[in-house]
């Protein structure tokens, strides 16, 4: 599916990899959200730096990460965004609502 989680101490870090997409956005949303359900973590980090395409697809898997999150009282911090994805993102406006490093 191209999603990879570790964590431990309340801390997820999940990791993307290949297209997000319209194809692939449902599952990577389910899955995000059966892992934030299971550990309940207080902060999670989303690494997309194996993302090699995303759409505005992409956004929705963001915002709703960023929803169960915040949900929990945690924060959501972005990391390693390729710059093809970082234009989609930021053309959202994203980067107000979340930490990107």
């Amino acid at each position: 599916m191209g999603l990879t989680c570790t964590g431990e101490d309340r801390e997820l870090h999940i990791a993307l990899s290949g297209e997000v997409d319209h194809h692939r956005a449902r599952g990577l949303m389910e899955g995000i959200d059966r892992e934030i359900d299971m550990r309940l973590p207080s902060r999670v980090a989303l690494d997309l730096g194996g993302v090699t395409f995303m759409d505005s697809s992409g956004i929705a898997v963001l915002l709703r990460a960023y929803k169960r999150t915040a949900e929990l009282g945690g924060a959501l911090t972005v990391r390693n965004v390729p710059e093809q994805a970082g234009k989609v993102l930021r053309a959202a406006g994203l980067e107000r609502l979340m930490r990107f490093e």
